[in-house]
């Protein structure tokens, strides 16, 4: 389930991301995805890849990796996020859910650590 209201665009300097074309109110699940689960074996290969800026990890010990499937991937990173991720371990799903308001050509943005006030630098700001 994706919100007819979301679409993808160019992100300045982020390459694509995901807008509203409306009025987003806080707590509203814009999507709900599928993911494509990864056993740690695999997760290695991938990380080898181009899909590991792509990939979320996954699992109660989140060794694991998952490729989400919709829009997921393509929501850029902020430690000003605008939206959570949510994690279904027993469905295999992922869900973005809104934490602030939204307007009307926005971009949608998720902290990549988890958490939205978690400001430990990420992997492609490390490097």
């Amino acid at each position: 389930m994706i919100l007819p209201i979301l679409h993808i665009a160019p992100s300045d300097n982020r390459g694509r991301g995901v807008f509203a074309s409306e009025p987003i109110a806080p707590g509203t699940v814009v999507e709900i995805s599928p993911v494509l689960v990864l056993g740690v074996e695999d997760r290695q290969k991938v990380e080898a890849t181009l899909l590991y800026d792509y990939i979320f990890e996954w699992g109660d010990d989140f060794k694991g990796a998952c490729v989400a499937l919709g829009y997921l991937s393509l929501y850029n990173h902020s430690y000003n996020a605008n939206c959570v991720y949510e994690m279904d371990f027993d469905a295999d799903t992922m869900k973005i859910v809104t934490v602030k308001p939204i307007a009307a050509g926005d971009e949608l943005f998720i902290n990549y650590n988890a958490d939205p006030d978690n400001e430990k630098p990420i992997w492609f700001e490390a490097k």
